[in-house]
C-alpha cells in the first residue's frame, strides 16, 4: 500500500472544481495473512450475495479444479471506464483495489476444520519462509533459490519411464499380480503344464490393450504440453521486449501481455494501459467463472515504463500454495514497502479483457504456479457393486484352493497306492523311454509331489478367476457411457450442453440411489436472478409490476452520440418509478434516491458495453461475481440509477439523466463473519457516507435502534413475507460521515491495509467499527425461479423410493417456500423444526421431536402404510433444521439422535448451512446406513459435499464449473436426474449385476471340466482340452456376448422405468446380484458342468477315442452351453447381440479347427476325427439339453409363482393393453428401507 495520501479528491460532478479536504486511503485488499488456504470445505463470499452467503450457501473456490486448459478467446466488449478513461484520468489520481474476498469460514459442525485447513498462505511473510524475486534479475532471483521453470507437464510418462510404471500401476490389481504368479510358476520345469507361451498370453492381452490406452491418453498429452510450452509470450531482455517460448519464462522476468492473451505464468501487476492502473481479465479457464474480474497494479509503479527505464524492485511473497484467491506479499520499492493481495495478481491461465496490455512480473512459474497445483482430479471412488464383487472372487480363491486340495490330497493317496507301479502305469510313467536308454524322469518323493500337485492344480483351474472380466467391465462402463452422454434427454438446449460422464468406474451405482442430497441456490433453482419487490422507508413496492409506455424499451442514456441500454429488462413498479424521477424535495424521494444509489454503488459490478446490430444503439452488460450482484445493478439502473463506468478509484452513475461521479474512497467486501458488504463514497454534495447492504441476521443488530423503530418492523414484517414468497432478501442501510469520523476511520483503515501480520481480522474489525448506527433504508426481494421440471423430478424420485434432503444457505421462510413450489413439502406433511442455540436446547428440541413423530407414525401409520409414494418406513413428517442447530449436534452424541429422527422423516430441509457442515450431513447418513448416497449441487461450496458423497453430481449452472470439475456426473438441469437414475442407472446396474455373475459362471463351468477330468486321468493334471483352448476361453470365446450384452440389453423399456419408478427399488433390494444369486448361480454351474463332462465320457466310454478329441468336443459343448445360457436370458434382441452370440459359437469352431489343423501342437487333426461321427452332435445336443433344461424349467416356475416387480413389467409390456398396464401399476411391491448398519 502506498504511503502518499492525496489532500482532496473531486466532489464534483464530473469536473466540478471544488475540493474538500479530506485524505484518500486505498481499497484494502480482504485477503491476507490470516485468511485460511482455499480447500473444498472453505466458502469463496460473494460480494453481493449476503442473502446466499448469510447462510453460507456462497459458492466457494475448489482445491482441485481438474482438466486446465488454456484457449485463445476474443471479446467484441469495451469497457466503458476505458472508453472515458481519458476523460477522468485527471480527476482521480489515487489507487484502489477491490480484493477477492477469502475470510475464514463459518465453522458450523466441524470442530476440526480450523486445524485441519492451515498452510502457508496464512503464515507471515518472513525471511525464512519468503520467496524472494528481483524483479527485472531473472538471475540473481534464481542464485539462492532455483525456481521451477516455465514449462508444464501433465504427461504421466516419458519414453523411458512408461513401461516401468505403466506395469507398476496396472499391478496395483491383485488379481494381475494372481496371473503374473501363475504364469511365473508354469515356466518352471517341474509345474509346466502349459506352454511357456500360452500361460502368458491372457495376462499379456488385457496388461496390452490398458497400456495402449494409457499410451494414448498421455500422447494426447504430450501434444498438448507441447503446444502450450511453445506459445509465445513478450519479454524483458536488455531493456527491450523479445518474443520468447513460455517453457523458457523464468521468475523474476517483466512480461507484457497484450488484449485476449492468455497469461503464461503467475504475475504481479506492475503497470497497465488503464491510467488508473486496473485491468480486467476472464479466469474461465482456472475456475469456470465467465465474469471480468478487475486487477489492479500498485499507484507507486503505474508511471514506470519497462524498456524506458531501469525497473528494479524486490517481492517477498508466500511460498507457491493452491490458494487461487489468496495472495500474500508485500514489494519493496524506491525505499517503500507495498502490501500485496490477491487483487494485485494475475494467474496462469486467465484472458486479459478490455485491456490494451499490462506489465508484470514473474512470480510463479511452471509447476509452481496456482493453476498447476490444482489441476489434481476428482478422489476416485470404487463402485459398490465392485467391492461386492471383490467379496465373490475371495469365495471363489477359497473354492479354487479348495479344488486344488482336493486334487493334490487325491494325488498323494494314489501315488501312495500306486508306489510300485509308478514306472509305466499310465498317465504318470515314471521311466523315460524316449532315449536309447531307458532312464527315469524326475520323482521328488512323495511329500514334493503333492506340493508340485497342488501348485501345477492352480496353474490349470487358474480362469476360476476371471481376469478377463476387469478389462471387460471397462469395456462395458465405456458403452455405457457413451450412451448416457448421447441421450437426447439430458441435453439442454439452452445451454447447448451434453450429459458428462467423468467417472466411469460407478456408472451401475447410480441405479442404487438412496439418499439424494441437493443444493438449493442454482440446483432447484435457475440462479438467474429477477428483482421482483422493494421495501424502502418502511413502504412495500410489490405491486402492479407493468412496465408504462414510456419504459418499454426501459431506461437509457446518451452518451457521445450512442444511447446505452441496460441487457436486461427488470419489471418496474410505476409508484416507485415515479418516486425515483422525482427531485429529491421530500424525505421519502431522499430515501427511495439513496436506496438505489445503495444497489448501484455498493458492489464490484463492471459495465461493459455489447455491441448490436443498431449502430447507435449499445447495450450495457453488468458483470459481476454473482447473480444476485448483478439483479440489483439492473433493477437500480430500470428505476434511472444506471452505473456506466467503474475505474480503480471512482464509479459514474447516471441519476435521472444526470451523470453523476461518486469516488470510491474504500470498500469492505463482504465475509461470512459480518455478512455484508459497505462502500464508502465522496459524494457530490460534498458529503461522505457509508452504504452498507447485507443479510437481515447481520443488518439489523448494525441499525440505530433508538431511531426509525417503525421503519425497521415494518421492514422486518415486509422481509418475512418477501421469504414466503420464495425471494432472496437484502437489507440496506447507510450513515453519513463527519469529518472526525471519516479520518478516525482513514487511519484505522490505513493501518490495517499496510499490516502484514492479522490483517483480514484488523480491516474486519475496521469495517465493523464504521458499519454501526446506521439508518435503515429498505430491503429487497429477488426471485430466483425453479428450474423446468423439478417438481415432477421431485415427486418421481420420491416415488422411486429415494429420500431428498435439500441442504441451502437460504434462509428458512425461503427454503420452505421453495420446498412447497417444488413439491418436496406438501400440505400433507407435519413439520418439525428445529432452531437452537445451545447443545441442551438441541438435546431437548431432538427428543421432543422425537416423541412427536413416534405419536404422529402411530396415529397416521395405516394410512402412510397403504399408499403413499414417499417411501415406507418414513413417516409424513418434514424436518427443517438450520445451520445454528448443526453446529451443536454434528460432531457430537447428538449425531445419532439427528439421524434417527431423520430416517423417521420423509423430507429432511437443512437451512443456513455452511460448506462444511454439508459435507458432514452426508458423511452421517454414510456412517450410519449401507445406502448409496447422492449429491448433487452447481456452485464450489458444494464440493465438499459432492466428494463425500457416493456418487458426486455437478450442474454447469450460473456459478462456475467448480462443482463439476470435483464430480463425477455432470450435466446441466436438475430434472435429468430422473432419467440419469431411474433409466440410465437402472440398466447399468442390472446389466453389471447380470455380467458379473455370468462371468463367474462361465469361468466355473470350463474349470469343473477340467476338475472333472483330472478325476479320472489320475489327479496327474493331464487335460484334454489344449492349452490354446484354455487360454482363449475366456479371451476370445466367450467375452464379446458379455460385452454386448453388458452395454446394450434392457430389461424394461425407458417409456416403462419412467411411468413407473418404483421399479427402482430392485436396486435397493438388490435384486440383480447378492449372494443368494452367486450361489444359486454356482449350483447351476455345478449341475451344467457335470451335463458337459459326463455326457461324452459315458457316450464315448469302452471306445478307441483320443484325449483331444474329446477335449474339442468338451470345448465346443462349454461355448455353446454357456452362449446359450446367455441366450436364455438375453431380453431385447438387436442385430448385434445375434453376431456377437452366434458369431463367438462360430468363430470358437474356427479356432478349435485352425489348433488342430497345426501338427506343431497336440491333438492334431483330433476335431476332423470326431466331429465326422453323428454321436459329437448328438453329445452336444445332449449337452445343451440336459444341462439348461432344469434352469428353463426353475425360471418359468419362478416367475409364475413369484414374480418380482420387473417381470410383471415386462409381461405387461409385451402381452397387455395400456389400460391393464396402468391397472399393473398399483400392484407394484411397497418400498421398504433395507435394515441400516
Amino acid at each position: 500500500m502506498h504511503s502518499a495520501i492525496f489532500d482532496a479528491f473531486d466532489l464534483g460532478i464530473m469536473a466540478s472544481s471544488q475540493h474538500l479536504s479530506i485524505p484518500l486511503p486505498s481499497i484494502a485488499n480482504i485477503q491476507d495473512s490470516d485468511a485460511p488456504p482455499v480447500s473444498s470445505e472453505i466458502e469463496k463470499s460473494s460480494s453481493s450475495d449476503p442473502e446466499m452467503n448469510s447462510g453460507t450457501d456462497s459458492k466457494s473456490p475448489v482445491e482441485n479444479p481438474s482438466n486446465i486448459e488454456f484457449p485463445l478467446g476474443t471479446s467484441s466488449r469495451r469497457s466503458i471506464s476505458s472508453i472515458q478513461s481519458k476523460a477522468s484520468a485527471g480527476n482521480s489520481t489515487k489507487e484502489v483495489t477491490f480484493g477477492d474476498l477469502l475470510s475464514k469460514p463459518v465453522q458450523y459442525g466441524s470442530l476440526r476444520a480450523e486445524s485441519e485447513v492451515l498452510s502457508t498462505s496464512q503464515k507471515e511473510v518472513n525471511e525464512e519462509d519468503a520467496r524472494l524475486i528481483y524483479i527485472d534479475d531473472p538471475g540473481k532471483t534464481n542464485e539462492r533459490f532455483e525456481f521451477a521453470g516455465n514449462p508444464i507437464r501433465t504427461s504421466k510418462y516419458s519414453v523411458f519411464t512408461f513401461l516401468p510404471r505403466n506395469l507398476f500401476e496396472q499391478f496395483h490389481r491383485v488379481a494381475y499380480i494372481y496371473f503374473l504368479v501363475i504364469a511365473v510358476l508354469n515356466q518352471l520345469p517341474q509345474l509346466a503344464v502349459f506352454g511357456r507361451g500360452a500361460s502368458i498370453l491372457p495376462l499379456a492381452i488385457v496388461l496390452l490393450v490398458t497400456a495402449i490406452k494409457d499410451a494414448y491418453e498421455d500422447y494426447r498429452r504430450h501434444r498438448s504440453d507441447r503446444v502450450e510450452n511453445n506459445r509465445l509470450a513478450s519479454v524483458l531482455v536488455s531493456g527491450q521486449f523479445q518474443q520468447k517460448k513460455w517453457k523458457h519464462i523464468q521468475v523474476g522476468e517483466i512480461i507484457k501481455i497484450h488484449a485476449n492473451e492468455t497469461i503464461p505464468c503467475d504475475m504481479v501487476l506492475l503497470s497497465t494501459s488503464d491510467p488508473t492502473g486496473v485491468a480486467y481479465v476472464q479466469t474461465i479457464n482456472l475456475d469456470g467463472e465467465s465474469n471480468l474480474k478487475t486487477r489492479y497494479a500498485k499507484q507507486e509503479t503505474l508511471s514506470r515504463i519497462p524498456g524506458k527505464e531501469k525497473f528494479s524492485g524486490l517481492i517477498k511473497c508466500e511460498k507457491p500454495n493452491r490458494n487461487i484467491y489468496g495472495f500474500h506479499a508485500n514489494m519493496e520499492i524506491d525505499g517503500k514497502r507495498l502490501s500485496l493481495g490477491p487483487s494485485n495478481i494475475i494467474l496462469r491461465g486467465c484472458e486479459l479483457k478490455n485491456t490494451a496490455w499490462t506489465h508484470g512480473v514473474a512470480v510463479y512459474a511452471g509447476r509452481e504456479t496456482k493453476a498447476m497445483l490444482n489441476s489434481s482430479g476428482a478422489p476416485s471412488k470404487r463402485s459398490r457393486l465392485e467391492i461386492q464383487m471383490n467379496h465373490e472372487i475371495i469365495t471363489l480363491s477359497l473354492f479354487l484352493v479348495a479344488l486344488c486340495t482336493v486334487v493334490s490330497v487325491c494325488a498323494g493317496v494314489w501315488l501312495r497306492h500306486h508306489r510300485n507301479e509308478l514306472d509305466d502305469i499310465v498317465f504318470y510313467r515314471k521311466q523315460d523311454y524316449s532315449g536309447d536308454e531307458i532312464g527315469d524322469y524326475n520323482y521328488y518323493g512323495w511329500g514334493m509331489e503333492i506340493f508340485f500337485t497342488f501348485l501345477m492344480a492352480v496353474i490349470v483351474f487358474q480362469i476360476m478367476i476371471p481376469i478377463s472380466l476387469y478389462i471387460s467391465m471397462e469395456l462395458v462402463r465405456v458403452g455405457q457411457a457413451y450412451f448416457m452422454v448421447r441421450d437426447s434427454q439430458m441435453y439442454d438446449e439452452a445451454s447447448d450442453s451434453r450429459f458428462q460422464c467423468r467417472a466411469l468406474n460407478i456408472n451401475e451405482d447410480l441405479g442404487q440411489i438412496k439418499y439424494v442430497f441437493s443444493d438449493k441456490t442454482g440446483t432447484l433453482t435457475e440462479n438467474k436472478m429477477e428483482f421482483q419487490c422493494a421495501s424502502i422507508w418502511g413502504v412495500d413496492y410489490c405491486g402492479g409490476k407493468t412496465a408504462s409506455e414510456d419504459q418499454k424499451d426501459g431506461y437509457s442514456v446518451q452518451v457521445d452520440g450512442n444511447t446505452l441500454r441496460p441487457k436486461m429488462r427488470v419489471k418496474v413498479d410505476p409508484e416507485l418509478l415515479r418516486l425515483s424521477r422525482s427531485r429529491k424535495d421530500a424525505q421519502e424521494d431522499n430515501h427511495v434516491h439513496d436506496f438505489f444509489l445503495a444497489l448501484a454503488a455498493c458492489n464490484t459490478v463492471v459495465p461493459l458495453v455489447v455491441d448490436i446490430s443498431d449502430p447507435h444503439v449499445k447495450l450495457v452488460d453488468y458483470q459481476g461475481e454473482s447473480p444476485d450482484e448483478q439483479a440489483l445493478v439492473y433493477a437500480a439502473a430500470a428505476y434511472g440509477f444506471m452505473l456506466i463506468e467503474r475505474t480503480s478509484g471512482h464509479i459514474v452513475i447516471d441519476v435521472q439523466g444526470d451523470r453523476q461521479r461518486f469516488n470510491v474512497l474504500g470498500l469492505h467486501e463482504f465475509d461470512s463473519d459480518r455478512k455484508r458488504m459497505s462502500v464508502i463514497l465522496g459524494c457530490p454534495d460534498k458529503t461522505v457516507k457509508v452504504f452498507v447492504k447485507g443479510a437481515d441476521t447481520s443488518m439489523f443488530s448494525v441499525m440505530d435502534g433508538s431511531l426509525n423503530l417503525d421503519i425497521i418492523r415494518a421492514t422486518e414484517s415486509h422481509l418475512h413475507t418477501y421469504s414466503s414468497l420464495g425471494l432472496r432478501t437484502l437489507v440496506v442501510g447507510m450513515k453519513e460521515l463527519n469529518t472526525t469520523e471519516f479520518e478516525q476511520w482513514h487511519s484505522s483503515f490505513e493501518s490495517a491495509s499496510t499490516a502484514l501480520i492479522g490483517r483480514a481480522a484488523l480491516l474486519r474489525k475496521v469495517a465493523s467499527n464504521v458499519e454501526n448506527k446506521l439508518c435503515i433504508l429498505g430491503a429487497s426481494g429477488i426471485e430466483d425461479k425453479l428450474q423446468q421440471g423439478v417438481p415432477e423430478a421431485i415427486e418421481s424420485l420420491r416415488t422411486a423410493g429415494i429420500k431428498i434432503w435439500v441442504l441451502t444457505g437460504d434462509k428458512q421462510e425461503t427454503a420452505i417456500s421453495i420446498g412447497y413450489s417444488s413439491k418436496l413439502l406438501t400440505g400433507q406433511m407435519a413439520q418439525i423444526i428445529i432452531n437452537s442455540n445451545s447443545r441442551e436446547s438441541c438435546r431437548k428440541s431432538l427428543v421432543d421431536a422425537m416423541a412427536m413423530c413416534e405419536k404422529f407414525v402411530t396415529v397416521s401409520g395405516t394410512n402412510n402404510n397403504t399408499g403413499g409414494t414417499s417411501g415406507a418406513g418414513s413417516a409424513l413428517i418434514a424436518l427443517i433444521i438450520d445451520g445454528t442447530s448443526l453446529v451443536y449436534i454434528l460432531d457430537s452424541e447428538l449425531e445419532e439422535m439427528l439421524f434417527q429422527l431423520a430416517s423417521r422423516c420423509s423430507v429432511v430441509l437443512c437451512c443456513r448451512v455452511a460448506p462444511l457442515q454439508k459435507a458432514g450431513i452426508v458423511a452421517l447418513v454414510k456412517k450410519r446406513t449401507a445406502d448409496m448416497t447422492l449429491a448433487i449441487g452447481d456452485g464450489a461450496n458444494d464440493v465438499s459435499m459432492i466428494q463425500a458423497a457416493d456418487v458426486g453430481v455437478g450442474i454447469s449452472g450460473q456459478e462456475g464449473r467448480q462443482a463439476v470439475m470435483a464430480s463425477d456426473f455432470a450435466m446441466a438441469q436438475f430434472r435429468f436426474l430422473v432419467p440419469l437414475l431411474l433409466v440410465h442407472g437402472h440398466w447399468n446396474y442390472q446389466r453389471m449385476g447380470y455380467m458379473i455373475l455370468y462371468n463367474f459362471y462361465r469361468n466355473a463351468v470350463f474349470v469343473l471340466i477340467l476338475f472333472w477330468y483330472v478325476l479320472f486321468a489320475c489327479f496327474t493334471l493331464t487335460t484334454a482340452i489344449t492349452e490354446w483352448s484354455s487360454v482363449l476361453y475366456s479371451v476370445i470365446y466367450t467375452s464379446v456376448p458379455t460385452i454386448a450384452v453388458g452395454i446394450l440389453d434392457k430389461d424394461l423399456s425407458r417409456r416403462t422405468v419412467l411411468k413407473c419408478p418404483q421399479l427402482y427399488g430392485a436396486g435397493h433390494r438388490q435384486e440383480c446380484y447378492n449372494k443368494k444369486l452367486f450361489w444359486l448361480t454356482m449350483i447351476d454351474t455345478l449341475w451344467q458342468s457335470s451335463a458337459a463332462f459326463f455326457i461324452p465320457l459315458g457316450a464315448y466310454w469302452g471306445s478307441t477315442i483320443d484325449g483331444s478329441s474329446l477335449g474339442d468336443l468338451w470345448t465346443l459343448a462349454a461355448v455353446i452351453l454357456v452362449n446359450l445360457h446367455l441366450a436364455m436370458d438375453v431380453i431385447r434382441w438387436n442385430w448385434i447381440s445375434h453376431a456377437a452370440i452366434w458369431g463367438s459359437i462360430i468363430a470358437t469352431f474356427v479356432c478349435v479347427i485352425v489348433i488342430d489343423d497345426l501338427p506343431i501342437l497336440p491333438g492334431y487333426w483330433a476335431i476332423f476325427h470326431v466331429a465326422k461321427t453323428w454321436l459329437f452332435w448328438l453329445c452336444l445336443l445332449a449337452i445343451v439339453v440336459t444341462a439348461l433344461i432344469p434352469r428353463f424349467v426353475i425360471k418359468v416356475l419362478y416367475q409364475y409363482y413369484t414374480p418380482c416387480d420387473i417381470q410383471i413389467a415386462r409381461e405387461a409390456e409385451k402381452y397387455r393393453s395400456q389400460r391393464e398396464f396402468e391397472a399393473v401399476e398399483i400392484e407394484m411391491n411397497q418400498i421398504l428401507d433395507p435394515p441400516r448398519r
